[in-house]
């Protein structure tokens, strides 16, 4: 296996390949794993039942999976990374403000997977938690440094394996008891519901920041209708199946987001360690998207102003820096993790949905999807330095969503107004959709009726 030679730039038509049902596994197996079905604990954790928890988890993941598979569809098309592309709305330095929030959304969720694997480990194997921490990273960070082509393998290996063995766990989790009247309706808790298909949504969200890297070697050619299904459908089925086991889990143990990964470990008695050797090899897995995605960001963030030529020797100084960072974070957060989980997931959609509306805004509705792919790594092309329109659209969307905000460290006020709903994401997304296409619009048809005047000439 080579180390791969490309980073932020286009992937030329000779270097294409592959089918777009390749992106079923890759994203169905990007779920395979307990991070997600600890994800699939809040609902239960917020206080629904486990029919409302349920009726969040599929309502949720339908949703935020429509904007994740819409930025996957821009992949093949313009063949560079997710957030290169943002410098088309943000401008080529504007785009540094959503890098920022995105490579604190990969080190958070390398953090949150780290935890969960080490504690797993510790659980079964006799060694420290900070020393399965650092063995586990270093493993993740072995891998990324091969890049692309591995994580489609190793994704292709794990939507296999990890379906054997959690069909068996299915069967086992269906067979615990769980308390009388849960898959009853009842009266429905209208704002903790929306907060919890809002969190449910955001878990789809934050793969948008680079969905789109693991289609871009695509051939051009290839339907975006079809590229959008299958990294739909791969996301959607395994989302729902984990955070479906993770509800009932927590419906039928109490405990069990204490130590999850030990205790779904245990359901298989004397067969444990096949759970084990999967449920360690889903968290590396997803790791390494982690890591991947941060060194393509760091990428992104030092080019306008080093140039970097990125060298194997470039390559592996990045990552490591990477995974060092994301390695002290998982260190600093293992003692109290579910409550910084939580936190965590609710703080990052109001900064990825705002980004997530300006960025398909515009390549659905503004520019159709016809871009200048060299002009994105120029600081004086049309793209400009900064795109002040798109930064205070970006800024005021999500100033404007605080009031309607409700975490357990903050509720605005609207949030209580609405008797705790979190509307916030509704916010995020119209804001920053109108200001834009209104905006935006007609500044580049002037742009082009301009330039055509010129050509006239």
């Amino acid at each position: 296996m080579k180390v791969e030679r490309r980073t932020i730039e286009y992937i030329p038509n000779e270097e294409r390949h592959g089918k777009a049902k390749d992106l079923f596994p890759v994203w169905f197996g990007a779920n395979m794993h307990i991070t997600t079905l600890v994800t699939g604990t809040i609902p239960v954790a917020m206080g629904l039942n486990l029919f409302w928890s349920v009726a969040a988890i599929i309502c949720g993941t339908l949703i935020g999976a429509i904007f994740m598979a819409s930025h996957s569809a821009q992949g093949p098309q313009l063949g560079i990374p997710q957030m290169i592309q943002s410098r088309a709305q943000f401008g080529v330095i504007g785009a540094i403000l959503p890098l920022f929030l995105v490579m604190f959304i990969y080190l958070g969720f390398f953090a949150s997977s780290t935890i969960l694997a080490a504690g797993t480990l510790s659980s079964f194997v006799p060694i420290p938690g900070t020393w399965s921490i650092i063995g586990l990273s270093a493993v993740c960070f072995l891998l990324t440094i091969f890049g692309h082509d591995l994580i489609h393998k190793m994704q292709k290996i794990l939507s296999w394996t990890s379906f054997a063995v959690f069909f068996a766990a299915t069967i086992l989790i269906f067979q615990l008891p769980i308390p009388a009247g849960s898959w009853i309706p009842g009266a429905i808790d209208l704002p903790i519901f929306l907060v919890a298909v809002s969190a449910v949504a955001t878990w789809q969200l934050a793969y948008a920041p680079y969905v789109a890297d693991y289609s871009r070697y695509l051939p051009v050619k290839t339907p975006a209708s079809k590229t959008f299904w299958y990294s739909y459908a791969g996301t959607s089925v395994s989302s729902i199946w984990m955070m479906l086991l993770g509800a009932l889990l927590t419906t039928s143990l109490p405990d069990f987001t204490a130590n999850s990964g030990s205790q779904i470990v245990q359901l298989f008695g004397p067969f444990s360690f096949i759970m084990l050797i999967i449920v360690l090899f889903g968290q590396m897995a997803i790791n390494v998207f982690n890591l991947y995605g941060a060194f393509m960001s760091t990428t992104t963030t030092l080019e306008p102003f080093l140039k970097l030529k990125v060298t194997p020797k470039v390559r592996i100084i990045m990552i490591l820096g990477v995974t060092l960072v994301g390695t002290v974070l998982s260190l600093l957060g293992q003692s109290n993790f579910m409550e910084l989980f939580l936190n965590f997931i609710f703080f990052i959609s109001y900064f990825l949905i705002p980004w997530t509306a300006i960025n398909l805004v515009d390549y659905y509705f503004v520019r159709h999807g016809k871009y200048q792919v060299k002009a994105m790594f120029d600081v004086n092309g049309p793209y400009g330095k900064v795109n002040w329109i798109t930064t205070i659209a970006f800024v005021l969307s999500i100033l404007l969503e605080i009031p309607f905000i409700n975490t357990s460290f903050y509720i605005g006020p609207l949030a209580k107004m609405f008797g705790g709903g979190d509307i916030a994401w509704i916010i995020g997304l119209a804001v920053p959709s109108v200001l834009y296409y209104v905006l935006m619009k007609p500044r580049l048809k002037k742009r082009a009726g301009y330039q055509e005047k010129l050509s006239s000439l």
